[in-house]
Protein backbone atom coordinates (compact mmCIF):
# COMPACT_ATOMS: atom_id res chain seq x y z
CA UNK A 1 0.00 0.00 0.00
CA UNK A 2 2.71 2.59 0.97
CA UNK A 3 4.39 1.35 -2.95
CA UNK A 4 1.05 2.04 -4.33
CA UNK A 5 0.55 5.65 -2.77
CA UNK A 6 3.78 6.56 -3.74
CA UNK A 7 3.44 6.12 -7.34
CA UNK A 8 -0.09 8.40 -6.62
CA UNK A 9 1.96 10.87 -5.73
CA UNK A 10 4.09 10.84 -8.36
CA UNK A 11 2.19 12.36 -11.20
CA UNK A 12 0.47 15.05 -7.83
CA UNK A 13 3.91 16.13 -7.38
CA UNK A 14 4.70 16.49 -10.81
CA UNK A 15 1.75 18.31 -11.55
CA UNK A 16 2.73 20.94 -8.92
CA UNK A 17 5.89 21.29 -9.87
CA UNK A 18 5.30 21.90 -13.54
CA UNK A 19 2.61 24.50 -12.67
CA UNK A 20 5.00 26.12 -10.06
CA UNK A 21 7.64 26.41 -13.11
CA UNK A 22 5.12 28.18 -15.11
CA UNK A 23 4.43 30.92 -12.85
CA UNK A 24 5.03 34.24 -14.09
CA UNK A 25 7.57 36.29 -11.95
CA UNK A 26 7.94 39.19 -13.54
CA UNK A 27 6.67 41.81 -16.60
CA UNK A 28 8.54 40.93 -19.11
CA UNK A 29 7.05 37.01 -17.94
CA UNK A 30 3.52 38.22 -18.15
CA UNK A 31 4.72 39.92 -22.30
CA UNK A 32 6.07 36.63 -23.43
CA UNK A 33 2.96 34.95 -21.80
CA UNK A 34 0.94 37.43 -24.07
CA UNK A 35 2.93 37.10 -27.28
CA UNK A 36 3.19 33.31 -27.10
CA UNK A 37 -0.79 32.80 -26.21
CA UNK A 38 -1.76 34.18 -29.50
CA UNK A 39 1.41 34.49 -31.87
CA UNK A 40 0.33 32.34 -34.64
CA UNK A 41 -2.93 33.54 -34.92
CA UNK A 42 -3.35 37.15 -33.94
CA UNK A 43 -4.49 39.70 -36.54
CA UNK A 44 -2.07 41.58 -38.79
CA UNK A 45 -4.12 44.60 -40.02
CA UNK A 46 -7.62 45.53 -38.61
CA UNK A 47 -9.95 48.67 -39.04
CA UNK A 48 -12.93 50.09 -37.16
CA UNK A 49 -15.00 53.12 -37.12
CA UNK A 50 -14.82 54.87 -33.86
CA UNK A 51 -17.36 57.22 -31.89
CA UNK A 52 -15.00 59.46 -29.98
CA UNK A 53 -16.99 61.49 -27.43
CA UNK A 54 -15.23 64.22 -25.14
CA UNK A 55 -16.76 64.61 -21.77
CA UNK A 56 -16.39 68.32 -20.93
CA UNK A 57 -15.89 69.48 -17.30
CA UNK A 58 -19.23 71.75 -17.27
CA UNK A 59 -21.18 68.70 -18.14
CA UNK A 60 -21.31 68.63 -22.27
CA UNK A 61 -20.07 66.53 -24.68
CA UNK A 62 -18.44 66.75 -28.07
CA UNK A 63 -19.01 63.22 -30.23
CA UNK A 64 -17.13 62.94 -33.29
CA UNK A 65 -16.43 60.08 -35.99
CA UNK A 66 -12.82 58.78 -36.02
CA UNK A 67 -11.80 56.07 -38.91
CA UNK A 68 -9.25 54.02 -37.73
CA UNK A 69 -6.56 51.30 -39.75
CA UNK A 70 -3.95 49.76 -38.24
CA UNK A 71 -1.39 47.55 -39.48
CA UNK A 72 0.65 45.56 -36.22
CA UNK A 73 3.13 46.03 -35.52
CA UNK A 74 3.74 49.44 -34.97
CA UNK A 75 1.43 51.71 -37.63
CA UNK A 76 -1.76 53.28 -37.07
CA UNK A 77 -3.80 55.50 -38.91
CA UNK A 78 -6.30 58.12 -37.44
CA UNK A 79 -8.87 60.03 -39.97
CA UNK A 80 -10.75 62.62 -37.46
CA UNK A 81 -14.00 63.42 -39.32
CA UNK A 82 -14.70 62.52 -43.61
CA UNK A 83 -11.95 61.66 -45.81
CA UNK A 84 -12.19 64.25 -48.10
CA UNK A 85 -11.42 66.43 -45.11
CA UNK A 86 -7.68 65.31 -44.76
CA UNK A 87 -7.68 65.55 -41.14
CA UNK A 88 -5.95 62.96 -38.60
CA UNK A 89 -2.96 61.49 -37.81
CA UNK A 90 -0.20 58.43 -38.82
CA UNK A 91 1.14 56.90 -35.62
CA UNK A 92 4.87 54.65 -37.13
CA UNK A 93 7.55 53.74 -35.25
CA UNK A 94 7.61 55.92 -32.44
CA UNK A 95 6.56 58.56 -33.51
CA UNK A 96 3.43 60.27 -34.79
CA UNK A 97 2.61 62.78 -37.97
CA UNK A 98 0.03 65.47 -37.56
CA UNK A 99 -2.30 66.17 -40.85
CA UNK A 100 -4.84 69.06 -41.36
CA UNK A 101 -6.22 69.85 -44.71
CA UNK A 102 -4.35 66.62 -46.37
CA UNK A 103 -0.65 68.51 -45.31
CA UNK A 104 1.77 67.53 -42.94
CA UNK A 105 1.72 69.96 -40.26
CA UNK A 106 4.03 68.44 -37.32
CA UNK A 107 6.19 65.37 -36.62
CA UNK A 108 7.10 64.73 -33.05
CA UNK A 109 8.02 61.63 -31.01
CA UNK A 110 5.21 59.63 -29.42
CA UNK A 111 5.12 55.93 -28.05
CA UNK A 112 1.20 54.76 -27.99
CA UNK A 113 1.43 52.45 -25.16
CA UNK A 114 -2.21 51.27 -26.17
CA UNK A 115 -1.52 50.53 -29.55
CA UNK A 116 2.01 48.58 -27.72
CA UNK A 117 0.13 46.64 -25.00
CA UNK A 118 -3.62 46.01 -26.70
CA UNK A 119 -1.89 44.80 -30.12
CA UNK A 120 1.68 45.37 -30.96
CA UNK A 121 2.76 42.67 -28.44
CA UNK A 122 0.88 39.63 -29.97
CA UNK A 123 2.54 40.01 -33.39
CA UNK A 124 6.28 40.89 -32.54
CA UNK A 125 8.68 39.58 -30.53
CA UNK A 126 8.88 40.26 -27.29
CA UNK A 127 12.41 41.54 -26.47
CA UNK A 128 11.25 44.41 -28.60
CA UNK A 129 8.60 44.75 -26.32
CA UNK A 130 10.44 44.40 -23.29
CA UNK A 131 12.63 47.30 -24.69
CA UNK A 132 9.91 50.15 -25.34
CA UNK A 133 7.95 49.60 -22.44
CA UNK A 134 11.04 49.83 -20.27
CA UNK A 135 11.73 52.83 -22.52
CA UNK A 136 8.38 54.37 -21.19
CA UNK A 137 9.32 54.24 -17.58
CA UNK A 138 7.79 50.48 -16.50
CA UNK A 139 9.39 48.73 -13.82
CA UNK A 140 9.05 45.57 -15.18
CA UNK A 141 10.37 43.99 -11.75
CA UNK A 142 7.31 44.55 -10.58
CA UNK A 143 4.23 42.00 -10.60
CA UNK A 144 1.77 41.82 -8.28
CA UNK A 145 -1.71 40.22 -8.49
CA UNK A 146 -5.01 41.91 -8.21
CA UNK A 147 -8.97 41.61 -9.57
CA UNK A 148 -10.32 44.00 -12.20
CA UNK A 149 -14.03 43.86 -13.06
CA UNK A 150 -14.89 40.44 -11.38
CA UNK A 151 -11.77 38.61 -12.69
CA UNK A 152 -8.08 37.80 -11.67
CA UNK A 153 -5.05 40.23 -13.34
CA UNK A 154 -1.68 40.59 -13.15
CA UNK A 155 -0.49 44.06 -12.30
CA UNK A 156 2.58 45.08 -13.65
CA UNK A 157 4.41 47.85 -12.34
CA UNK A 158 3.44 49.06 -9.15
CA UNK A 159 2.73 47.83 -5.31
CA UNK A 160 -0.16 47.10 -4.10
CA UNK A 161 -2.10 50.18 -3.17
CA UNK A 162 -0.15 52.46 -6.07
CA UNK A 163 -1.98 54.08 -8.85
CA UNK A 164 0.75 56.61 -8.88
CA UNK A 165 3.42 54.93 -10.75
CA UNK A 166 3.19 53.55 -14.77
CA UNK A 167 1.44 50.34 -14.66
CA UNK A 168 -0.45 48.04 -17.14
CA UNK A 169 -2.94 45.47 -15.82
CA UNK A 170 -3.39 42.10 -17.79
CA UNK A 171 -6.64 39.52 -17.27
CA UNK A 172 -4.86 36.39 -16.18
CA UNK A 173 -6.86 34.17 -18.35
CA UNK A 174 -7.23 35.29 -21.52
CA UNK A 175 -3.59 36.97 -21.11
CA UNK A 176 -5.66 40.37 -22.58
CA UNK A 177 -4.33 43.83 -21.87
CA UNK A 178 -7.39 45.69 -19.97
CA UNK A 179 -6.16 48.94 -17.98
CA UNK A 180 -3.43 51.64 -18.09
CA UNK A 181 -2.90 54.29 -15.80
CA UNK A 182 -0.21 57.11 -17.19
CA UNK A 183 0.57 60.30 -16.67
CA UNK A 184 -1.54 62.65 -19.04
CA UNK A 185 -0.39 64.04 -21.99
CA UNK A 186 -2.39 67.15 -20.78
CA UNK A 187 -1.61 67.79 -17.22
CA UNK A 188 1.62 66.03 -15.98
CA UNK A 189 -0.08 66.25 -12.78
CA UNK A 190 -2.93 64.22 -13.14
CA UNK A 191 -2.99 60.95 -14.04
CA UNK A 192 -5.29 58.88 -16.90
CA UNK A 193 -6.52 55.43 -16.00
CA UNK A 194 -7.41 53.66 -19.62
CA UNK A 195 -9.54 50.78 -19.95
CA UNK A 196 -10.07 48.25 -22.28
CA UNK A 197 -13.76 47.27 -21.86
CA UNK A 198 -16.43 44.95 -24.27
CA UNK A 199 -13.55 42.83 -25.58
CA UNK A 200 -15.23 40.55 -28.72
CA UNK A 201 -13.61 37.51 -30.37
CA UNK A 202 -12.30 38.18 -34.06
CA UNK A 203 -10.49 36.00 -36.40
CA UNK A 204 -7.18 35.19 -34.91
CA UNK A 205 -7.87 37.30 -31.74
CA UNK A 206 -9.90 40.09 -29.56
CA UNK A 207 -10.48 43.75 -30.28
CA UNK A 208 -12.04 45.71 -27.05
CA UNK A 209 -14.93 47.51 -28.74
CA UNK A 210 -15.05 50.12 -25.92
CA UNK A 211 -12.43 52.12 -24.44
CA UNK A 212 -12.92 54.77 -21.69
CA UNK A 213 -10.02 57.02 -20.24
CA UNK A 214 -10.73 58.37 -16.43
CA UNK A 215 -9.05 61.26 -14.76
CA UNK A 216 -9.76 62.04 -11.28
CA UNK A 217 -12.42 58.99 -11.12
CA UNK A 218 -14.09 61.08 -14.10
CA UNK A 219 -14.81 59.72 -17.49
CA UNK A 220 -13.45 62.50 -19.71
CA UNK A 221 -13.29 60.25 -23.10
CA UNK A 222 -14.24 57.35 -24.34
CA UNK A 223 -14.47 55.10 -27.82
CA UNK A 224 -16.90 52.93 -29.20
CA UNK A 225 -15.76 50.33 -31.93
CA UNK A 226 -18.14 49.56 -35.11
CA UNK A 227 -17.77 48.17 -38.36
CA UNK A 228 -14.88 46.10 -37.31
CA UNK A 229 -12.80 44.39 -39.71
CA UNK A 230 -9.92 42.18 -38.99
CA UNK A 231 -7.23 41.07 -41.38
CA UNK A 232 -8.36 43.73 -44.77
CA UNK A 233 -5.79 44.00 -47.40
CA UNK A 234 -4.32 48.20 -46.76
CA UNK A 235 -2.05 49.36 -48.95
CA UNK A 236 1.36 50.46 -46.88
CA UNK A 237 0.37 53.97 -48.54
CA UNK A 238 -2.05 54.17 -46.29
CA UNK A 239 0.61 54.68 -43.50
CA UNK A 240 2.34 57.16 -45.58
CA UNK A 241 1.62 60.91 -44.24
CA UNK A 242 2.89 62.19 -47.69
CA UNK A 243 -0.38 60.55 -49.46
CA UNK A 244 -2.71 61.11 -46.40
CA UNK A 245 -4.84 63.17 -48.33
CA UNK A 246 -4.78 60.74 -51.39
CA UNK A 247 -4.79 57.71 -49.96
CA UNK A 248 -8.13 56.19 -48.05
CA UNK A 249 -9.59 52.66 -46.78
CA UNK A 250 -12.43 53.91 -44.45
CA UNK A 251 -16.18 54.69 -46.43
CA UNK A 252 -16.84 58.23 -47.62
Amino acid sequence: MRFVRQLLLVPILLTWTLAHAAELRSGEDVLRAMHDRYKASWYETLTFTQKSTTYNADGSTKVETWYEAALLPGKLRIDIGPAKDGNGYVLADGSVTILQNGKVTGTRPLVNMLLVLGFDVYRQEPETTFAVVKGEGYDLTKLRSDTWDGHAVYVVGADKGDLKSRQFWVEKDTLLFVRELESSRGDPKAFDDIRFTDYRKVTGGWVAARVEVHVDDKMVFSEEYSDIQVNPKLSPAVFDPQQFGSTHWEKP
